[in-house]
């Protein structure tokens, strides 16, 4: 039952654009107005045809002469060229077409139209040459009762089109304006929409890959195809002599609109069909490269501008054939663009119909051939597949984004739910651990002191054992200084490092002091301030305050400085003590990591933890040190405005 409904889309498209077509027939064709008629050379008017919405078309009844007949009764369209059917003849060559105008009626200005003549020409009216030029012309004369002969004098020699194969209009400047304008509009949007389509495709190549790029392709062919309208326009202002060959580039857009539109068909298909594809290109490739070595034989082999316009029309039918066997496989394959490619190729099919059963029998009087329309409906109908396809290409992309952000959500919270397990793991590790630790150690030096039994042998392996036992208790030393670093959570606010500095003096002055350290404070000239956590500051200048008390002798001393500079704060802690050798400067902020000479007492925690407290702020820290000297950490850190009340969860 679903099979059967994919067919339906197609078969509606087949009503729906046969029924324009036949619209398009009855409603805007030159060779469906009503009278009058020219017959015999001779078109009789009256005042009231000149006042019709419509002007008059100037099929009917003139006389042709040219080198083979003389007056021969004939209409305009009936031959594209001056051919007329004999192949044995060129198709180029001079003519004159002469029409009798009676006219039954006041005197008035009017206008005549002569489009797209591929022919030099000179027009006349009662022996009076009023126009000449190549591609299209207008001429403007008062129309007074009576007769008046109008000729229309030609001369080509390329192309295969020659003579006066488009029906002039006949009517007031007023009329003719307004069926210009409108037809000027058309072909304006015709040639704009296309182009606007193909910047639009600029921005999808990277996401819409090659088939973004071959509907550009086919925009670009099919404004081509449609700019012939101003190069005609521009004839009549200027002598165009690029008009003449004009054709060629008509043809070649002509072509690449076909190639594009299978290429587009196989590449929406998703069918797997490499081997077809091949074939069809080579197809379609070779045969425009022999119809554009046709078009410029014709001026020498006068058969190949028949056989031309036969390959043309079989080009024509197997883009029609390809189109819709890729189409069709797209079906097999069950892709959402087959709605698209077969409604293109069933538009395709019904303008290649209409082509061929309404030749030389349908001209627009203000928009376009059938084959325009049928270009400019597969334009919008791949326009529709590119925006369709862009949207679901956007609403995917939405989807795996919200998506990928539930995800993330829900590791973060497996993470952070890790990150506290771990936390109260290692809480209760060090809480737990801590008391047999502390009693082994009382056990050792118990039996140490009671000296029963303790030979040399004994001796060493209980400094062994309380080795170990006082590595185990500062590494439990340092987790609960990581623990009580964990538990600080909570807001950023602005920190005055004047006051700051001043908390540090009050806090470490005492103990400087006891051990005979100077302890000096410098604060900035200015006060500055920054975004930070008091408490984890107070922790920062704890262990770095601490370790310069551990490496200064007495009577040393310990400066602690800040000032700023380029929107930054520097804030530096010296001492004046043992210094740290050269080779361990590198690896001081590494976490346990315990110097040479600090062993006994350290953690190897103390300046790991300050690292990262000062890269949580956005800080940098530096140490510079001199063994015998003095060693030297200095701090930058971002500057918050005085008096900002911002603040930050961390």
């Amino acid at each position: 039952m679903k099979r059967h409904r994919v067919w339906l889309q197609p078969l509606a498209v087949l009503v729906m654009t046969a029924f324009f077509f036949l619209v398009l027939y009855y409603g805007d064709n030159k060779y469906y107005t009503p009278p009058p008629y020219g017959k015999s050379g001779v078109l009789r008017l009256s005042g009231a045809d000149l006042e019709r919405k419509n002007p008059v078309f100037l099929i009917d009844g003139w006389l042709l002469t040219d080198g083979r007949v003389t007056d021969k009764p004939t209409y305009i369209g009936e031959f594209s060229n001056l051919q007329r059917g004999d192949l044995a003849v060129s198709p180029h060559g001079q003519a004159r077409y002469q029409l009798t105008l009676c006219y039954d009626g006041a005197g008035r200005v009017v206008s005549v139209d002569f489009p797209q003549l591929y022919s030099g020409y000179s027009v006349w009216l009662d022996g009076v040459r009023l126009d000449r030029g190549t591609g299209s012309g207008r001429i403007t004369f008062l129309l007074t009762e009576g007769e008046h002969i109008l000729s229309v004098e030609t001369s080509s020699e390329a192309g295969y089109y020659s003579g006066m194969y488009f029906p002039p209009a006949l009517g007031t400047e007023g009329t003719l304006l307004q069926v210009g304008s409108i037809q000027g509009f058309a072909y304006a949007s015709a040639f704009l929409i296309p182009l606007a389509l193909a910047v639009f495709t600029l921005f999808l190549w990277r996401t819409g890959g090659s088939l973004a790029r071959w509907f550009g392709l086919l925009c670009c062919s099919y404004a081509l195809y449609v700019a012939r309208y101003f190069v005609f326009l521009l004839s009549y202002f200027a002598s165009f002599s690029m008009v003449t060959y004009w054709f060629l580039l008509q043809s070649f857009a002509m072509y690449v609109l076909c190639f594009c539109v299978v290429r587009l068909t196989v590449l929406a298909s998703g069918a797997v069909c490499g081997k077809a594809w091949r074939r069809f290109r080579l197809l379609l490739i070779a045969l425009p490269v022999a119809l554009t070595a046709l078009a410029l034989l014709i001026p020498v082999l006068p058969w190949a501008v028949f056989v031309h316009g036969r390959m043309t029309d079989f080009y024509y039918a197997a883009t029609f054939c390809a189109s819709a066997f890729f189409s069709a496989r797209s079906v097999k394959a069950q892709g959402w663009e087959n709605r698209y490619t077969m409604a293109g190729c069933t538009v395709f099919g019904v303008g290649l119909l209409a082509n061929l059963f309404f030749s030389n029998r349908f001209e627009p009087i203000r928009f376009f051939w059938q084959f325009e329309w049928c270009g400019f409906l597969l334009v919008l109908l791949f326009g529709a597949m590119m925006v369709s396809r862009s949207r679901r290409i956007l609403k995917e992309n939405e989807v795996l984004t919200n998506h990928l952000e539930d995800q993330v959500k829900e590791r973060t919270k497996e993470v952070t739910q890790l990150l506290n397990e771990r936390k109260a793991f290692f809480s209760d590790m060090a809480h737990d651990l801590k008391a047999p630790v502390f009693a082994t150690q009382s056990f050792i030096e118990a039996i140490r002191r009671s000296g029963v039994g303790v030979d040399a042998e004994l001796k060493n392996y209980l400094d062994q054992a309380q080795a170990k036992q006082w590595e185990m208790a500062r590494r439990l030393q340092g987790l609960s200084k990581m623990n009580a670093l964990d538990r600080i959570d909570g807001e950023r606010v602005p920190v005055s490092v004047g006051e700051m500095l001043s908390e540090v003096y009050a806090t470490h002055c005492g103990e400087a002091q006891v051990q005979s350290v100077y302890l000096i404070v410098k604060p900035p000239k200015q006060d500055a301030f920054l975004l930070a956590q008091p408490e984890k500051m107070e922790i920062l200048f704890e262990n770095l305050i601490y370790n310069a008390l551990r490496a200064t002798p007495p009577d040393g001393s310990i400066t602690v400085s800040a000032w700023t500079a380029d929107g930054k704060i520097r804030i530096a802690v010296e001492d004046t003590g043992c210094g740290i050798p050269k080779e361990e400067l590198p690896y001081v902020f590494r976490r346990f990591y315990v110097g040479a000479g600090n062993r006994e007492n350290g953690t190897g925690l103390g300046l790991y933890i300050v690292h990262g407290i000062v890269s949580e702020l956005g800080g940098t820290i530096d140490v510079d040190s001199t063994v015998g000297k003095g060693t030297k950490f200095v701090m930058e850190f971002p500057a918050k405005a005085a008096g900002s009340r911002q603040k930050e969860r961390v």
